[in-house]
């Protein structure tokens, strides 16, 4: 039986988890949630989502990766108690990968298309209005979003289809660092922007008259935006985190490296809002004006700068690394499926996985202008929507109860054994004190919030 990968190093492990976490959840998806549920009340919910919630599903997922050594359905399988069916769950998790690349790519090629845009000074000197329009311009032009895609997906797919170590780790190393230096030094920039003490105020200053005006039904969705937020953000319930699990040794416990992951995580969440939110109020954008927020808010900051061009470029291009990053950690748990269910080799599994995203990403693309018409779930729902409802509501909530249940109950994988293999090895230890929270408590949260958030859905 031919030996399975590693990583090389601690460094590439973190980096690699962190780059399968941040991305568009990061820096697209959580200003603009951000904007529409009041700002600095929103941002202390979902901190603490991460801290109660986040992190120990984490170390979940890396518990079973570890233990198994294989991707998310084997790993069940070779998990689970003689006779039961965890496996199953396994199913729709690799379903759930599959679609998240489906419009990740999507939004991935508007990022590239941007970074083009932004090298070619298509938007030195303009104002909201013609950014804007260049925006909608894009949208509505399907070769530009099914040409940026392809392009994302070519690249995705040559960088999993080499080796681990040698590829795939070295460039998402390279990526996430080059993200980190650059949005610290456009954060320290945007805060420096006249007017900016009010973005800033709105984005970490709590006003729960922002969430309240709406009776008890805001409050409960401003809960709820949150703890998905934190779960669409770590690309917990699916695997993602599981199987980089499966790539490590036993010389570190698990929690501290959870932790670092979670703090890199918000790290670039909180910084995204630095640069977002700031850039608003200096410029009069409404900071709940949904997902093109960032397409609309940043090409003008960048048009005001010194070297405007070139920032603005580097940007974007590490912007693009950003969701590249998460592309290549969820594309490389779809390869991990056909090498240990099929036995394909690395270049075949990765060939096959991306020629059939590729194809399944088209009509995410469509449906924001050939085919716009289309609404499955009901009136103003693209086909984008249908695939983020059955990714961000569906599998990262009910996934993260199935590995809660799993790994906490005795008729799953059970406590103790979960116990043992998070705090094998050096560093911060997961408490046998907390198996109350973990058996009941945890559970019973995930549980009630994935059934609230389809229940709503549709309300």
């Amino acid at each position: 039986m031919k030996e399975r990968e590693s990583l090389g190093s601690r460094l590439g492990f973190i980096l690699l988890s962190a780059g399968c976490a941040i991305g568009i959840g990061n820096v697209w998806r959580f200003p603009y949630i951000t904007g529409q549920y009041g700002g600095g009340f929103f941002v202390l919910i979902y901190i603490l989502f991460l801290l109660i919630m986040g992190i120990p599903i984490i170390t979940m997922e890396y518990s079973v990766g570890r233990a198994s050594r294989k991707s998310i359905l084997p790993a069940f399988r070779k998990l689970e108690p003689k006779g039961s069916h965890w496996h199953l769950w396994g199913y729709v998790a690799m379903a759930g990968n599959y679609v998240i690349l489906m419009f990740y790519s999507v939004i991935s090629g508007w990022l590239l298309y941007y970074f083009i845009c932004m090298v070619r000074g298509d938007f030195d000197g303009g104002d909201t209005a013609a950014i804007e329009a260049k925006f909608q311009a894009m949208m509505a032009n399907p070769k530009i979003l099914i040409g940026s895609m392809l392009a994302v997906m070519i690249i995705t797919t040559l960088v999993c289809a080499f080796s681990l170590q040698g590829s795939v780790e070295k460039i998402s190393k390279f990526m996430m660092i080059a993200l980190l230096v650059i949005m610290v030094i456009l954060g320290i920039r945007a805060v420096t922007l006249p007017g900016a003490s009010k973005g800033i105020s709105f984005y970490l200053k709590p006003d729960i008259s922002k969430v309240t005006k709406h009776g008890a039904r805001g409050i409960w969705d401003t809960v709820y935006a949150a703890l998905n937020q934190s779960f669409f953000t770590l690309s917990i319930g699916m695997g993602g985190m599981e199987i980089y699990g499966s790539y490590i040794g036993k010389e570190r416990s698990l929690t501290g490296e959870a932790v670092i992951v979670a703090a890199l995580d918000t790290f670039v969440a909180l910084v995204a809002g630095l640069i977002v939110f700031p850039a608003c109020f200096a410029y009069g954008i409404s900071p709940d004006s949904g997902p093109s927020l960032i397409f609309l808010t940043l090409p003008r900051v960048f048009s005001t700068m010194p070297n405007g061009r070139l920032w603005g470029s580097l940007f974007f291009l590490f912007l693009f690394f950003a969701a590249e990053s998460t592309m290549i950690g969820v594309f490389e748990n779809d390869v991990s499926f056909s090498i240990d269910l099929k036995g394909m080799t690395r270049g075949k599994a990765a060939l096959i996985s991306g020629i059939v995203i590729t194809v399944c990403s088209i009509p995410c693309a469509l449906g924001f202008n050939v085919w716009s018409g289309v609404h499955l779930l009901g009136a103003g729902k693209n086909i984008m929507d249908v695939e983020d409802f059955f990714v961000s509501t569906i599998c990262l909530p009910v996934g993260s109860l199935i590995f809660t249940l799993f790994c906490a109950q005795k008729y799953g994988w059970g406590f103790d054994n979960y116990l043992k293999e998070v705090n094998t090895g050096d560093g911060l230890k997961m408490p046998r004190r907390l198996s109350w929270y973990f058996r009941y408590v945890l559970p019973a949260l995930v549980g009630f919030l994935a059934v609230y958030g389809i229940v709503t859905y549709f309300m």
